[in-house]
């Protein structure tokens, strides 16, 4: 289990950012700036079991790569969310009973009648720009540019978003790091996930 730490700035305009253009930012650059292909499952019942929990189950494809994941519902303020998250690598897409038992959502595994239940809900699929980032007081952040759409049945709303994610060091500093792109871009703080947007858009209730 680790704690999530992550400042989720929405774009304001449906054109693409021009981040190599932010010749500070680029000098922060520890790595090549790389790109990623991400298609996300969220899972949970037809009544919503896993959310009214508190919990958010999901598998991710990442290339060859499959990623089963946990979140806690966490807390969310001025665009800063921070949640408990449980991710393990797996071989094929199929759940890993063992090593959900080892997470928050392990109380539920227990009730079959909701375990039984699960199902998918909603998908994400969007491209990612991954700048790995050092700042002052040795902080690492990962900036993830992320721009696709979240999928409900035949419902669809776009992602276009930056996210920073803090690596290494201290929140503040990621968060001086979030205040100084939102004045040279055009971000706002949110404090909606993707799957807050997800669960959204298979209740109707697009945000």
């Amino acid at each position: 289990m680790s704690l999530e730490q992550e400042i989720k700035l929405q774009v304001t305009q449906a054109e693409s950012l021009l981040l190599h253009e932010i010749d500070w930012l680029k000098k922060r650059l520890i790595q090549d700036v790389y790109q990623q292909h991400l298609l996300s499952t969220y899972f949970d019942t037809a009544d919503k079991a896993l959310m009214k929990f508190g919990v958010g189950l999901r598998l991710r494809q990442i290339g060859e790569q499959w990623l089963q994941t946990v979140k806690c519902s966490g807390k969310a303020s001025s665009g800063l969310h921070e949640r408990q998250e449980w991710e393990h690598e797996l071989a094929a897409p199929e759940f890993d009973i063992e090593r959900l038992a080892e997470t928050a959502i392990a109380p539920l595994l227990e009730q079959e009648q909701i375990w039984n239940a699960i199902q998918p809900v909603f998908t994400t699929e969007f491209e990612r720009d991954v700048w790995l980032l050092r700042l002052e007081a040795d902080t690492v952040v990962e900036l993830a540019y992320d721009r696709g759409e979240v999928r409900a049945g035949d419902k669809q709303t776009p992602i276009h978003e930056i996210e920073l994610e803090l690596k290494q060091g201290q929140i503040d500093i990621c968060q001086k790091l979030a205040d100084q792109l939102k004045a040279a871009l055009p971000l706002e703080y949110s404090n909606i996930s993707k799957a807050g947007l997800g669960y959204g858009l298979s209740q109707g209730t697009d945000k």
